[in-house]
């Protein structure tokens, strides 16, 4: 089945270039990364700042807290911003046409091609992890009835109670309405709030099972066993790096720097980086530059 949408609307064009009034590229010796909201895209715009500065002579500006990753698009279109971390599943937001599918390696590929067809941006292999639902349980139930996969919940679900973000409950095609048609699991009682409050609500046993993100510090602060999607319910949004091919053809340096991070970043440890942030509240630049130095990527302090 194909799906064919319309590009964004003007108004995600007019606040992005609210935000991003001043911060066009203005110089071919500097590019400006944009980030979301989150901790995960900025500490990974700090990671690119330090190596990119530390190996060319590329000043690079962060413009952090772009409300969503359709602004951040629509930012690179305008060339406001150069290069951002973005997410395979973004294509089902109707940029193009696309196949629907949720294997991981056919959204990558669809992203990749439309992309680069449609906006000229070049989508960079992933970073090695996504960030989408998962749902996850305590670590102690997932020991006691030996749960690794969201099929191993069947046989218990009408016993256990499920916090979840509210927005979940009304989505038509990956919500829970579709997740029981899919998994034939019904839970006992489902508990709609906000996306902050299902940790506190899983610490104080008042819910069994949390559906979070895949990268969410969340999953690490309370000691949550992620269960695998066995039938790959939720679409992939694998996290690459993304930039203007005009950028690149300008730097064409910068595709080696890029590249030192494709494939080197799981699941696991984008979850620590971003407990650092969330939790221990330090700053994405000091964990960026942390994890460069471990891992014998940076030399010079940043």
């Amino acid at each position: 089945m194909k799906r064919k949408g319309l590009k964004l609307i003007t108004a995600i064009t007019l606040l992005a270039t609210v935000v991003l009034s001043g911060c066009s590229n203005g110089g071919s010796q500097k590019i400006t990364i944009g980030t979301q909201t989150y901790s995960e895209p900025k500490i990974i715009a700090e990671m690119y700042k330090a190596l990119i500065e530390e190996n060319t002579d590329i000043t690079v500006d962060i413009v952090a807290d772009l409300a969503a990753s359709p602004i951040v698009i629509q930012s690179m279109d305008k060339n406001d911003i150069q290069m951002a971390t973005l997410y395979s599943g973004e294509i089902f937001n109707n940029y193009f046409e696309i196949e629907d599918t949720k294997d991981r390696q056919e959204v990558l590929r669809q992203a990749q091609q439309g992309f680069d067809e449609n906006y000229n941006f070049k989508w960079f292999d992933g970073f090695g992890f996504e960030n989408t639902y998962a749902f996850t349980v305590r670590k102690e139930l997932a020991d006691e009835y030996q749960l690794t996969k969201v099929s191993d919940l069947k046989n218990y679900a009408d016993t256990m109670k499920l916090g979840v973000d509210t927005t979940w409950l009304e989505r038509d095609n990956d919500g829970y309405r579709p997740f029981q048609e899919h998994y034939g699991i019904t839970f006992n009682d489902v508990f709609p709030m906000e996306i902050s409050l299902v940790y506190q609500a899983v610490a104080d046993e008042q819910v069994d099972v949390v559906l979070a993100y895949t990268t969410d510090p969340g999953i690490k602060e309370f000691n949550l066993q992620t269960l695998e999607d066995d039938l790959q319910f939720f679409p992939p949004f694998d996290a690459s790096p993304v930039l203007r091919k005009d950028t690149l053809e300008k730097h064409p340096e910068l595709e080696e720097i890029v590249m030192t991070l494709v494939g080197k970043i799981d699941a696991a440890t984008m979850t620590s980086l971003n407990y650092e942030v969330d939790v221990n509240k330090r700053s994405p630049k000091e964990v960026a530059v942390e994890f460069l130095k471990e891992n014998n990527l940076l030399k010079s302090e940043a």
